[in-house]
């Protein structure tokens, strides 16, 4: 086995992990029990969707989407610190 298909292997079963914690994200934003953890399954799904791209990326040795995978975790970035100083303020804006 060549280390080319050791990665292929490696990635693909982190691909397939990836999948599966999506759907348990997704159960737990519909079904959260608070508000606050439904907040913190959506983020945690975000940052996990940013990690799929990168490895999608360099499994499909595309290098555009890591370029997106960072923007979106920039983005992610950004709405934890709205969402957080909505929920403790209850204020919306700069």
């Amino acid at each position: 086995m060549t280390p080319y298909d050791i990665i292929l292997t490696v990635l693909t079963t982190l691909l397939a992990l990836y999948l599966i914690s999506f759907a348990l994200y997704i159960v737990r934003v519909l079904k959260g029990p608070t508000i606050p953890d439904r907040v913190l399954a959506l983020d945690s799904l975000g940052y996990d969707l940013a990690a799929f791209m990168l490895i999608l990326s360099i499994y499909l040795n595309s290098p555009m989407m890591a370029v997106c995978a960072l923007s979106l975790a920039l983005w992610i970035y950004a709405l934890d610190i709205y969402v957080a100083k909505y929920l403790e303020a209850k204020e919306v804006g700069g």
